[in-house]
Formats: structure tokens, sequence, C-alpha cells
């Protein structure tokens, strides 16, 4: 688990959590974990098509922030969400990711509806 430094803000150490979350390929892990109980290295590598020393690096920043764990099983390595409330988290972030993707197309929508300006002459 992530080791807190009581002298640091709530806010500092709240965004060191999403500098975990802050890549495409780390949220696929996740959510991949979030759809099994545990996956292996093995899985999660033909799920995401990156090379090993790729997911490896992805897999440490996900550990060094507390959001997965690891347990080694003969050769092979598992890794699970180190808490049920980070697939909650991921559920949140969807939903409102399909809030403000409708809001954006409403957006568009409203622009489009404008009347064109004609070209400057």
């Amino acid at each position: 688990m992530v080791v807190l430094d009581e002298r640091r803000p709530l806010y500092e150490i709240k965004a060191n959590l999403f500098k975990g979350l802050a890549h495409p390929y780390r949220i696929r892990v996740l959510e991949i974990l979030s759809a099994a109980d545990e996956a292996s290295v093995a899985d999660m590598l033909a799920e995401t098509g990156l090379e090993a020393s790729h997911l490896s690096q992805h897999l440490s920043v996900l550990r060094r922030y507390g959001l997965v764990v690891s347990e080694r099983r003969a050769s092979v390595v598992y890794y699970r969400l180190a808490l049920p409330q980070i697939a909650e988290l991921l559920r949140v972030a969807r939903v409102l990711l399909g809030e403000i993707l409708t809001d954006a197309d409403s957006q568009r929508e409203l622009v489009n509806s404008l009347p064109t300006i004609p070209d400057a002459r």
C-alpha cells in the first residue's frame, strides 16, 4: 500500500492518485482487472497488445500508486485491483465521460444549427 506523507496536503496526494490513472493503457489494465478477479501478465499482454516491457512499466506505476497488487504463483504473476473502489471509480468516470460527450454533442449540434456567416469579400 502507498505510504502517506502527513506533511503533504491531501489535494497533492489525491493528484498523485490521478497521475497513476493518467495513461490510456493504465486505464485499460484497470478495466481488465475490474472485469475479473485477477489477470495474469500474459492475459493482459494479449488484451492490450503492449510489449512486455511497456506493460511492466505501466504495472509498476499502478503498483507505486497503490492501485493494483501482484502475486507470483510458480512462474506466473497475477494482478488484481488493490481495492474494489477502483472499479467503482472507473464506472463513475465512464458515466461522467458519457455526460461530457453528450454535452459536447449537444453543443456541436447547437453550433451547427447557427446560421452560416458569409465569407468576407
